[in-house]
């Protein structure tokens, strides 16, 4: 199998494009310093993790913003820091101020030369849209949960996405899931039959960080450490053609 296989590859945004883990952690810090600053933050992380999860599948039809801040007052509860509305707003409309990995942006340009290239996104579209600015890329299509009406790993998304392909001519094996989170995105495409790319920003870490563990085992196609090495991968292929 090969990268040039493919003629779409439909992108997860945060953990893979945008470094979410740096923001989520730099948009805690107030209430981390509310709970005594002592939490790390592999296990404030966990915590995201595990409420958002929670909360995603409770209220699949909320906006992302709205999730967010939900999310940062369970945090707040449990770790014992008093009740504050406009935190929880702050934290949850923060998206649009987290970080892109280095090479998102300059991959994403190179990428887009062979590739159509689209979003799949537990996000709502306004949050997205101040994240593009940062990878100043040309999605020839972006959906979103608030579209979908449910969050990643519910298979709807990847149905949502299989079906616009479509409709645009791309059938389901022209698609290359590109994500990090084994959880939303490649289990869900492994049951989809959708291939799919890892991009393992947390290899030199330990633990799953924002991300919960996935259920099994997990089947991906192609591993790099980030988007670069795609990219390094791509040119081998069209040197070697």
């Amino acid at each position: 199998m090969r990268l040039s296989d493919f003629t779409v590859l439909s992108f997860d945004c945060y953990g893979t494009l945008i470094d979410w883990e740096s923001g989520i952690w730099a948009a805690l810090q107030p209430l981390v310093a509310r709970a005594g600053g002592a939490l790390a933050r592999e296990a404030a992380l966990a915590a995201f993790a595990r409420h958002e999860t929670a909360q995603e599948a409770a209220t699949p039809g909320l906006v992302y913003s709205e999730l967010l801040a939900l999310v940062h007052r369970r945090l707040a509860a449990e770790w014992d820091v008093a009740p504050d509305a406009t935190a929880d707003r702050a934290f949850g409309a923060s998206v649009g101020d987290w970080p892109a990995f280095p090479d998102s942006a300059d991959a994403l340009a190179y990428l887009g030369r062979y590739y159509n290239l689209v979003i799949l996104s537990n996000v709502d579209r306004a949050s997205f849209a101040r994240s593009n600015l940062r990878l100043a890329a040309g999605f020839a299509g972006i959906y979103t949960a608030e579209d979908i009406g449910s969050y990643k790993p519910d298979p709807r998304n990847f149905r949502y996405l299989i079906d616009r392909l479509a409709e645009a001519g791309h059938p389901p094996d022209e698609i290359l899931h590109v994500a990090q989170s084994l959880y939303h995105d490649h289990a869900p495409a492994n049951r989809c039959g959708i291939k799919s790319a890892w991009i393992d920003r947390r290899q030199d870490s330990q633990g799953w960080g924002a991300t919960p563990a996935p259920d099994g085992t997990v089947h991906y196609d192609f591993r790099f450490a980030g988007l670069a090495d795609m990219v390094a991968a791509h040119r081998a292929e069209q040197r070697g053609a």
